[in-house]
């Protein structure tokens, strides 16, 4: 009989939710992604790259001029002067790299530390390199760091956490001072750190994302991985960088050769030239956004969901205790997408042990005014 290697794992949420969806005409709300275009000059960009035969393999790294072009953008939003040839990879979506990195890093027997809840590929990645991941929640209502919980679930095994911010589902924020705490906590100790970025651009309420990129000790032991799909609403791109020390970055090379080798040529170029031209499109982002934040919650005061305006991404959590207690947030969820063509995350996925009577739901509102006002009016009539 053949045995899985990844035998409790199926088909995502995402997927799942975005079918139902699908099948029932629903709003959806559920996965991560606009369902408006990308930039006008970026789509033209790629077009004219394809018609001047840019279509063959592009270097393993990455084309230099968008590693050049990522490295002045962290330049200007982190001080951080880096090497496009050797701590700059291009990969073929985030999860890409995220997978290349924790196979860059763990063995058998190794264990990895993932806060709860967490984004689903953490784990599958750490189990197919023979590791074990540890799941540390998130200290509830605002998905804080318990530092206990953290520094106890340290072992000898441990060699890599992976931290998220702005952080999906919740939207929470790490702070700079969390940043300084972790450093202290596994200074002196053989341990790694991956830190999910993705949504670095999406933060509100004049509120400073505290980037790895930005903190000098934890840089010198991470891989922080980023999205261009995220960033410039081309999520179908599936491209996005990881950026480590150049030791780090040699050893990230050695697995994303053999995983995918290289990136789509003319993607690359597309973007190398829309990040030359228009630098402030990532300054734009948090306005941009948080205009769509605050139309949806506006939308949403007057339904009986429960929620506090988002601190960062484009996802919004909303308690439904009030609408229906009895139903657990999955129930729930399906629910509301067959029975109110609304479509949305339960939490508790992204948990390996759910808190009791977690009743939460993430919506993603990087959609249209008028795909949330609808939205809106479906939810404010139940």
């Amino acid at each position: 009989m053949f045995e899985s290697k990844l035998p409790t794992v199926g088909t995502t949420i995402f997927t799942r939710m975005s079918q139902l969806a699908a099948e029932t005409g629903a709003l959806n709300l559920s996965q991560g992604f606009p369902d408006f275009d990308g930039p006008q000059a970026l789509r033209d960009a790629l077009a004219q790259h394809v018609a001047a035969g840019h279509n063959q393999y592009a270097p393993m790294a990455g084309l230099p001029a968008l590693r050049e072009q990522v490295a002045a953008k962290i330049a200007r939003s982190y001080g951080r002067m880096l090497s496009a040839d050797l701590e700059i990879t291009i990969t073929p979506g985030a999860t890409q790299g995220i997978f290349c990195a924790i196979h860059a890093l763990i063995r058998p027997g190794d264990e990895v530390i993932v806060f709860d809840p967490c984004y689903d590929s953490y784990e599958p990645a750490t189990v197919l390199a023979g590791g074990h991941c540890v799941h540390v929640p998130l200290a509830l209502p605002d998905f804080a760091i318990d530092w206990q919980r953290l520094s106890d679930a340290i072992s000898p095994r441990t060699r890599l956490i992976v931290i998220n911010s702005p952080h999906n589902p919740s939207g929470a924020l790490f702070s700079r001072d969390d940043l300084d705490r972790l450093a202290a906590l596994i200074r002196g100790r053989d341990i790694y750190l991956l830190s999910d970025e993705v949504y670095e651009h999406l933060v509100f309420d004049g509120a400073q994302h505290a980037s790895v990129l930005a903190h000098e000790e934890l840089y010198a032991r991470a891989f922080v991985v980023s999205s261009f799909g995220k960033t410039y609403h081309v999520t179908g791109w599936k491209t996005g960088y990881v950026v480590a020390p150049p030791a780090l970055t040699a050893e990230l090379r050695k697995v994303h050769q053999y995983v995918s080798f290289c990136c789509v040529t003319p993607l690359q170029w597309a973007l190398a030239d829309y990040m030359a031209a228009y630098p402030e499109h990532v300054n734009q982002l948090p306005a941009f956004y948080q205009a769509k934040r605050d139309l949806f919650c506006q939308q949403l005061a007057g339904s009986h969901l429960q929620f506090t305006p988002t601190a960062g991404t484009y996802f919004q959590l909303a308690d439904y205790s009030a609408i229906r207690d009895d139903l657990d947030d999955v129930a729930m969820a399906q629910w509301l997408t067959r029975e109110h063509c609304v479509a949305s995350i339960p939490v508790s996925v992204f948990y390996q042990q759910p808190p009791a009577n977690l009743r939460l739901i993430r919506f993603c509102f990087a959609k249209r005014e008028d795909t949330l006002r609808q939205a809106a009016e479906k939810l404010c009539a139940i």
